[in-house]
């Protein structure tokens, strides 16, 4: 896994000499997991999926190519086989996001929820994945952790899903999390920035690993 998370690293820093690349870490996890279930991206919905201008798309291309992660075609953008393995393992470890509806465990409008597998004794208040999320835009982060068949908050010793039993339904249904399992949710304004932020906070939490 750590070869994953120091590619990404490596990938997000600038190409010398120039600007640093207006994009972050989500950006390249988005962009790479669009590519593998989606197969051939064009640039155009490409840029559209991840929310960046014409110039930061070519950037991030560019660096994408450079590590040897993607190839393009008539067609569009596919990964290589290297770019392959490093979703794999990335993906092997973190969910897709999911959209969650607003409830009293959240904190803004969009919410996105991410599974991180075998995680949840890498965290202690949720405090670290709610900051990777402000970081990027996000409002914040709510951690949960699935232990003994319920989902808690860290440091909360009372049922937080009394208020919220569908969300708690649409995690377990569409999630499936398994002892140990952490399931970090992205709060914005919008749907993106929450995805960025989940994505933000999952990253934090596999560093931590």
């Amino acid at each position: 896994m750590i070869n994953a998370l120091v590619t990404i690293d490596k990938v997000s820093r600038k190409i010398a000499p120039g600007r640093a690349p207006y994009f972050i870490k989500a950006h390249l996890v988005k962009a790479l997991m669009t590519m593998s279930s989606e197969g051939p991206v064009g640039r155009a919905k490409l840029a559209k999926s991840l929310g960046l201008g014409e110039g930061s798309i070519r950037t991030l291309i560019k660096h994408l190519e450079k590590e040897g992660l993607i190839q393009t075609s008539k067609e569009g953008m596919t990964l290589t086989g290297t770019g392959q393995r490093l979703v794999f393992s990335l993906m092997a470890q973190m969910s897709s996001a999911i959209a969650i509806p607003r409830s009293s465990l959240t904190v803004s409008a969009f919410n996105m929820a991410i599974l991180v597998k075998d995680a949840a004794s890498s965290v202690r208040a949720g405090l670290e994945q709610r900051d990777a999320a402000i970081r990027v835009g996000a409002q914040g982060a709510t951690t949960l952790i699935f232990s003994r068949g319920k989902l808690t908050m860290p440091s909360v010793k009372e049922d937080v899903f009394k208020d919220a039993p569908k969300v708690r339904e649409i995690i377990v249904s569409r999630l499936k999390p398994q002892e140990n399992d952490l399931i970090v949710i992205g709060s914005a304004d919008d749907g993106l920035t929450a995805e960025f932020g989940a994505i933000a906070a999952a990253l934090e939490t596999l560093k931590a690993q």
